[in-house]
């Protein structure tokens, strides 16, 4: 007798963090924001975060610089951080249904690949609760010369777990972090509940609104 089955499409998962497994997107903009204001620069949340959402801590402070005509201070980043991590300890919660997804995925391979350091990325995720998912697989824009929008994370990321790019999924929520992906040679899911889905679409993301429909467009109908 034919059967029809559900069967996983990739090896890996590869989640980007922020935005996408825990919902510290408005916090952050919010208070980077505020910060570079206090620099000098007239921007409001929603300008704040369309230019600096998905960048590496580098290339915000060479925007700022350049924006500024002058350098900024060398604790700019460990001071945002410092004041961030103190702010998502109030108020930081998962994404709403992320934990849904994990528990499905718990027979597939999946880990983290953020720009953000690294000590940002596991106390965000510890709060949360979502740190028992990975089991330590958390790579950040510390362990690569370059931050998205390159691929280097993700390549690195997918090297590290032992696969190939076109055994991977990418899940993010930002341009850059779409960009890093199809750069990667990677299938990528853009996370669209805070971001308007064109813009994603247009740089070849597959978009979905809720994380609920990811276990569908996880996986692919076969006849046995």
């Amino acid at each position: 007798m034919r059967v029809l089955k559900n069967t996983m499409k990739y090896k890996l998962i590869i989640f980007d963090c922020d935005g996408v497994l825990v919902d510290s997107e408005p916090v952050s903009n919010k208070l980077f924001a505020d910060m570079v204001n206090g620099l000098g620069l007239n921007l409001s949340n929603e300008e704040s975060a369309q230019l600096f959402t998905g960048r590496s801590d580098d290339d915000c402070i060479k925007i700022i610089e350049e924006r500024l005509k002058q350098k900024v201070r060398n604790d700019f980043i460990d001071d945002f951080n410092n004041r961030l991590i103190l702010e998502l300890e109030k108020s930081l919660n998962m994404v709403k249904n992320i934990d849904k997804v994990l528990s499905f995925l718990s027979d597939t391979a999946i880990c983290v690949a953020s720009n953000a350091p690294a000590m940002k990325v596991k106390h965000s995720l510890k709060i949360t609760g979502l740190d028992i998912y990975f089991n330590n697989n958390i790579f950040t824009v510390e362990n690569v010369n370059r931050g998205k929008p390159y691929p280097d994370i993700y390549l690195y990321a997918a090297k590290q777990m032992g696969f190939e790019p076109e055994e991977c999924a990418v899940v993010e929520d930002s341009v850059f972090g779409v960009r890093a992906g199809v750069a990667a040679g990677m299938d990528v899911y853009g996370y669209t509940e805070r971001i308007d889905k064109e813009i994603l679409k247009k740089e070849c993301a597959v978009i979905f609104n809720s994380m609920l429909d990811l276990p569908i467009l996880f996986t692919e109908k076969i006849i046995s």
